[in-house]
């Protein structure tokens, strides 16, 4: 495995498949002003990385991650509020709305490669809410999920109004969100929070991922595009998104490198977007 970044957040590379690992065991990866930075970094790092087919997002240790760390929070009321910085100049995302902790979720959304995460121990508050940032999650049985900022007389503020909304109806997001109750891995498979239940979630995110990445990677980028794009859309916009992509597609290289490769009952060997 190629290690593409190292420190609170860990990056490898491997057959197509990044390893995006969150580094704070010690504090069960509770989420500091270094952990911020490093999570957009990551973003950054990956949008630009050739070869990309999917993400696999996890966390070091006992938990996936416990939140905000408490440290950070202490000091929220002594000083004044933290600054919600703007992208700078060039990075991705530059033109989109979003402050840097906003960016620490909404970076895996905006990847243009699937990312699944795979979700152990706890995922509360920021950890979440960063979490939903993933197009889809793999949940240990013992995972424990909250939407925790309520506990601590907050909103939540980590993009959750472009993920949350995607998973859950109205009434179940304000629930959560209104109470902060824990949700154990039954229910969260239940209200839509994650795909699956897995024994060893890692295991499973990393073979979905491996599997997403054996497909064509110009039709899994397209596939991410409509869906996100469409979700939320009039039903032109939908149909039009449809109608433009799969032109995109049809004789391309990958997609008559699939045709083939299914009629010769061989493995594809696709060729990487620029």
């Amino acid at each position: 495995m190629t290690e593409l970044m190292s420190g609170v957040v860990e990056i490898g590379l491997e057959d197509h498949v990044a390893h995006v690992r969150l580094n704070r065991p010690d504090k069960m990866n509770a989420v500091d002003p270094a952990m911020w930075k490093a999570l957009s970094a990551a973003g950054e790092l990956l949008a630009a990385t050739k070869g990309l087919r999917a993400v696999v997002l996890s966390g070091n240790g006992r938990a996936f991650c416990a939140g905000l760390d408490m440290a950070t929070f202490q000091t929220m009321g002594a000083a004044s509020p933290p600054e919600l910085e703007s992208p700078a100049p060039g990075a991705v995302g530059a033109a989109r709305p979003g402050n840097l902790f906003q960016r620490a979720a909404l970076v895996w959304k905006r990847l243009p490669v699937p990312v699944v995460a795979a979700l152990h121990g706890v995922a509360f508050g920021a950890g979440a809410q960063i979490a939903l940032g993933a197009d889809l999650r793999i949940a240990g049985r013992g995972l424990r999920f909250s939407i925790l900022e309520i506990r601590w007389g907050l909103i939540p503020d980590v993009g959750i109004t472009q993920t949350l909304r995607d998973v859950v109806p109205l009434d179940v997001a304000k629930e959560l969100t209104f109470t902060g109750r824990i949700v154990e891995a039954d229910e969260a498979r239940a209200l839509g929070l994650v795909t699956r239940i897995a024994d060893d979630p890692l295991a499973e995110a990393t073979a979905l991922a491996r599997e997403i990445a054996s497909k064509s990677p110009d039709a899994i980028r397209l596939g991410k595009r409509l869906l996100d794009e469409s979700w939320h859309a009039d039903e032109a916009t939908g149909l039009a998104l449809e109608a433009r992509f799969q032109t995109r597609l049809i004789g391309s290289e990958n997609q008559v490198e699939a045709i083939r490769a299914n009629f010769e009952k061989r493995a594809p060997k696709f060729s990487d977007p620029e």
